[in-house]
């Protein structure tokens, strides 16, 4: 097994969030970009729910977030209260569409 790192930049290297998973950043990024929806919202899911809120942006943007948060929501687990947070914020300052 691969040692965890948060070097997110090294597209060999296992990301820190990923502690049950053997998977490399450029394996990840592929999951998320598949074109399986469910695949996809399975990984958004984990990365919303094991990463830290900084490190979400370096895989995905606050606009993906927004759109599958009510997908996701019930499986986020003790984050979803901050994910939900943070995006009603950013919509009612404008920063993305209601």
């Amino acid at each position: 097994m691969e040692q965890l790192t948060s070097h997110l930049a090294d597209l060999g290297g296992r990301p820190y969030f990923l502690w049950s998973d053997e998977l490399t950043v450029h394996e990840f990024r592929d999951r998320l970009a598949s074109p399986d929806e469910q695949e996809r919202l399975h990984w958004l899911t984990v990365l919303l729910r094991e990463a830290r809120d900084r490190d979400v942006w370096t895989f995905v943007t606050p606009a993906r977030v927004a759109a599958a948060l009510p997908l996701i929501a019930s499986k986020l687990g003790r984050r979803r209260s901050f994910w939900e947070y943070l995006i009603a914020g950013w919509r009612c300052d404008g920063l993305l569409p209601r």
